[in-house]
């Protein structure tokens, strides 16, 4: 249970309008009574989703650069492939996606942090206490949403839908998962973690939680696992999980919980809000498209599968008979060995040079020189190899919810 009482009503700094606030309450749900001191008669067949038409121009990414809206309640953005050509993705340019809507303060100097549950020393921390008594770190770390490429599925998988660019790589600053665990003591009978954050359920009633997944405990104390509160080098952006979030990278992205309150130590599966069903759940089976899957036979996602992503040249680009491919790669709880490009529709195929990942959790920086025969539309591919010897494939397996979609990249370029 959420007790949002002391909080105000301050999602960002700065002067709150009234046309702000009025537009706050539409995407909040809290109330459809008045827009800017204006009654609304017909305010109850609104549909829920809707703002009103007098906000349609507001820009909920008025300081994100060029992200693609995918949905504003809640609100959720991917970045298109070539504006993440940069080894670290830029605050402006990082994915957004978010279960519920913002809280109504992300005040850093009053937040605090409950670790309880199956430990002997239970705690509420605050950000200072969190930089005064663990070793803080920055580590580049990337994170993939469970449904990034969702859009790729035939029929359609229910969601929003991603096609490539909910992905990012940016720096977090912050201090290890692990350590403010072993501080707390965790128990031998510690299972799961359970994590929960200050963001608001769409329905706005604050006893309800819209997402609250959780860890095996062996994964919570990977030394890869942080509480974040800055990146790259400023406090978190407040679409991103201002001022206290979690970054874990490699697995679906709803388990770096933003907004972060508390980590609940369980001697169970944390049985959460959107850890049930078929939330960030895949068939323990392959099935044929459209297959209605019984929830017992689904299985919860972890470590993400391998992929890549082609940054430059940009889908539909014009270029010489020769240019530079580059893009990142990147695979859950392992190392991507092997990066290559295809140019003649896969039948034959070249090694790019591959970077090593910067730190553990990061992605991999890759490139390769390619020439064309001739004048004409050419494609370029792009498939990774991990460590284990698994490669991307041309397509994967169909599941109801469209999760961990890692087909193989492909951008059109003209050539002349």
């Amino acid at each position: 249970m959420k007790d949002h009482s002391d909080l105000n009503n301050d999602l960002s700094p700065g002067i709150e309008t009234a046309e702000n606030e009025g537009r706050r309450r539409f995407l909040r749900g809290a109330g459809y009574a008045t827009v800017a001191g204006l009654a609304v008669p017909f305010a109850a067949n609104l549909p829920e989703g809707f703002v009103p038409a007098a906000f349609a121009d507001e820009n909920p990414l008025a300081d994100k650069d060029g992200l693609t809206l995918l949905g504003d309640r809640p609100v959720n953005a991917e970045t298109p492939a070539h504006l993440l050509d940069d080894a670290i993705t830029p605050t402006n340019r990082h994915f957004i996606r978010n279960n519920g809507l913002l809280p109504d303060s992300m005040d850093a100097d009053s937040w605090e942090l409950t670790i309880d549950g199956f430990v002997d020393n239970p705690m509420t921390l605050t950000i200072a206490d969190l930089r005064e008594r663990f070793e803080v770190i920055t580590r580049a770390l990337h994170i993939e949403c469970g449904g990034n490429g969702r859009s790729a599925f035939d029929p359609p998988a229910r969601g929003n839908q991603w096609t490539v660019g909910a992905v990012a790589c940016s720096e977090w600053t912050g201090v290890r998962l692990k350590d403010v665990l072993e501080a707390a003591g965790v128990q031998a009978a510690a299972v799961y973690t359970g994590h929960e954050g200050a963001d608001i359920h769409l329905s706005g009633d604050p006893d309800k939680l819209p997402l609250s997944r959780g860890l095996p405990i062996e994964k919570a104390l990977d030394e890869t696992v942080m509480i974040a509160f800055e990146m790259n080098g400023a406090p978190l952006h407040p679409m991103n999980g201002a001022p206290l979030r979690l970054v874990v990278p490699g697995w679906p992205g709803s388990c770096s919980q933003k907004w972060l309150t508390r980590i609940w130590v369980r001697d169970v599966e944390h049985d959460g809000e959107k850890m049930g069903g078929k939330s960030y759940r895949m068939p323990a089976y392959p099935v044929a498209p459209g297959t209605d899957v019984p929830n017992e036979d689904m299985v919860i996602m972890e470590a993400m599968p391998v992929k890549s992503l082609v940054t430059f040249p940009a889908n539909g680009a014009e270029t010489g008979l020769s240019t530079e491919v580059r893009g990142h790669a990147w695979v859950g709880d392992r190392t991507v060995e092997r990066l290559q490009v295809s140019t003649d529709f896969g039948a034959t195929w070249s090694d790019a040079e591959l970077d090593a990942p910067v730190n553990p959790g990061a992605w991999q920086n890759w490139r390769a020189n390619v020439s064309f025969p001739m004048a004409g539309y050419y494609e370029i591919w792009a498939r990774a190899t991990d460590s284990a010897g698994v490669s991307q494939p041309h397509a994967i397996s169909w599941n109801p919810r469209g999760y961990g979609n890692n087909s193989m990249h492909r951008v059109g370029v003209s050539a002349s």
